[in-house]
């Protein structure tokens, strides 16, 4: 059979909880048409959440790879469009690192675009009453450094492996810490990322909407 790997990450910045893990850990063992889904997670640690990675994705040789991450203040499914070749942390990791300015690549190139039907995902989940988004940028904290490293480790091994990034609100009981901020239940974050996996699987190319923002 073959493999699709997720991955979520562990809590950072002082939160009890990351929605990213909480919303795929259930998926372990979950088959969607000829293939089983690998979850993995991922530590918040820069450099270190790529060897972490780079292991899951040697071990269940996946054809497809998608790594969700949490993006508090983000009210919806952000679709990831590309992620950058910087790391610049606003807030330390959580081995207390805080690279500012230096590349997630060494000599790799400025950006990589995610390989996956990220409009076609996006209109797939607005049809079913999801809020969803394409997003234009992954930060520049773990969730990118992971994104890039990905993209390129796919480029330079694994060529015919598509990958990309989900970033997914705080959970209410998150959110219930700040004010005015926005959440989703983690059923419904579950059940978006179900849609999201299937349709990336079952779409090789995307179709031609708009997607982009004027800033």
């Amino acid at each position: 059979m073959k493999t699709i790997l997720i991955t979520g990450f562990e809590p950072f910045g002082g939160e009890a909880f990351n929605p990213s893990w909480e919303a795929i850990k259930s998926l372990q063992g979950y088959q969607i048409a000829d293939a089983k889904i690998e979850t993995c997670l991922l530590p918040c640690v820069f450099d270190i959440a790529l060897q972490h990675l780079y292991a899951a994705i040697d071990k269940t040789q996946p054809e497809l790879v998608l790594s969700v991450g949490q993006a508090g203040g983000r009210a919806d499914i952000s679709i990831e469009r590309v992620a950058i070749n910087i790391n610049d942390a606003r807030i330390p990791d959580n081995a207390g690192k805080q690279p500012i300015d230096t590349p997630v690549i060494p000599g790799g190139p400025a950006a990589y675009f995610s390989n996956l039907p990220i409009k076609t995902i996006v209109e797939v989940l607005r049809k079913t009453g999801l809020p969803a988004s394409v997003s234009q940028t992954a930060g520049t904290f773990v969730c990118n450094h992971v994104m890039y490293g990905l993209l390129h480790y796919l480029v330079q091994n694994a060529p015919s492996t598509r990958g990309g990034f989900i970033h997914i609100p705080y959970l209410p009981e998150q959110a219930a810490n700040f004010a005015d901020m926005p959440s989703m239940t983690l059923e419904l974050m579950t059940t978006a990322l179900k849609l999201a996996i299937e349709t990336a699987w079952e779409n090789k190319s995307d179709i031609n909407v708009t997607g982009g923002t004027t800033h």
